[in-house]
């Protein structure tokens, strides 16, 4: 995947650890154009994560690390975000290429203020 800058309202990514607990299965599930819905982890998570959930709830996977540090923060000050799926790939292509989202977000447009490290 291209690089994603920091902020940006609009980019496609791939979803990681599509492979674990029975997550593969709700991969088949998925169309291009169904909506994903994307949940940060709550405030005070060591490395923050945004999860991706396909509707009714089945957690699909999680967007990549060096995303989900700079999203997290963000949604939790107020941004909203949400996605489609751009693409599924079958079972031969490698897992974290295998479903590929379109992220879309709307709301404050300046990052989060950055907290200072702890004393």
């Amino acid at each position: 995947m291209a690089f994603v800058a920091p902020y940006a309202q609009e980019f496609e990514t791939a979803v990681h650890g599509t492979v674990f607990g029975s997550r593969t299965a709700v991969v088949h599930r998925l169309r291009a154009g169904d909506p994903v819905i994307l949940v940060p982890d709550p405030p005070g998570a060591e490395v923050p994560a945004v999860w991706v959930h396909a509707p009714g709830g089945d957690v699909v996977g999680h967007l990549p690390v060096h995303i989900a540090a700079w999203m997290a923060p963000w949604m939790l000050a107020g941004t909203r975000c949400g996605g489609v799926v751009a693409s599924v790939a079958s079972d031969d292509v490698a897992s974290w290429r295998r479903l590929v989202i379109e992220v879309k977000c709307r709301g404050p447009v300046t990052p989060p203020p950055v907290s200072p490290p702890p004393s």
